[in-house]
């Protein structure tokens, strides 16, 4: 999934082509979740962009809730691992230049007009109750980036791979809300401060 041609991240993915009730809702779920927040997006507007009966929708996700772990899970599946992981990997020839490339990948983000932030962060703050269950996915698809995150730390050689991870996302999420600012230049200063972070162990 390119981002140099500057298209919009797709809500489909490779292995989801198959266009059932399901699909549909799910895939419309994403759009206006991803673009307007689980909150202010009711299961109407869902149902109207699918092109689906309520029933449907019901059948396939019993509550609102149900639907929102859903969009996490896809938005994981599209965003975290076939755009963010695979095009730092590509952009990168070793594990080090794989970290740093992650702010490449942001810079072309922050820059693209539908540039919509981190769903995870979003949804987070939008369902503040920790012990709630679409809290607690949020959460854990944040922690699965820095589960990334500890791998190429890992691979360079670093050994506690955990502060290091919990860092360089420290470093991932401020420069997104950095961008919601409107700081053009927030991945470029990040991608800087992670230069020093890794100087600092030794890389």
């Amino acid at each position: 999934m390119a981002t140099t041609d500057r298209r919009k991240l797709p809500s489909r993915s490779r292995d989801e082509g198959q266009d059932s009730g399901r699909e549909r809702i799910s895939r419309a779920a994403y759009d206006l979740f991803s673009r307007e927040g689980v909150r202010s997006v009711g299961v109407d507007a869902v149902i109207a962009r699918a092109g689906t009966a309520k029933m449907t929708l019901y059948r396939n996700f019993p509550s609102k809730d149900d639907l929102i772990v859903e969009f996490l899970r896809r938005r994981e599946q599209l965003w975290t691992r076939e755009w963010l992981q695979t095009e730092s990997r590509r952009r990168g020839e070793t594990p080090r230049d794989q970290l740093l490339a992650i702010f490449d990948v942001f810079a072309e983000w922050f820059s693209r007009p539908d540039f919509e932030g981190c769903s995870f962060l979003t949804t987070m703050i939008e369902v503040n109750d920790r012990d709630h269950p679409v809290h607690q996915a949020a959460v854990g698809h944040l922690a699965n980036i820095r589960d990334y995150i500890k791998e190429l730390a890992a691979e360079i050689g670093i050994h506690d791979t955990d502060s290091f991870a919990r860092k360089w996302h420290i470093l991932m999420k401020g420069s997104i809300m950095a961008a919601h600012e409107g700081d053009t230049a927030a991945a470029a200063r990040a991608r800087e401060i992670g230069e020093l972070l890794l100087a600092q162990h030794g890389c």
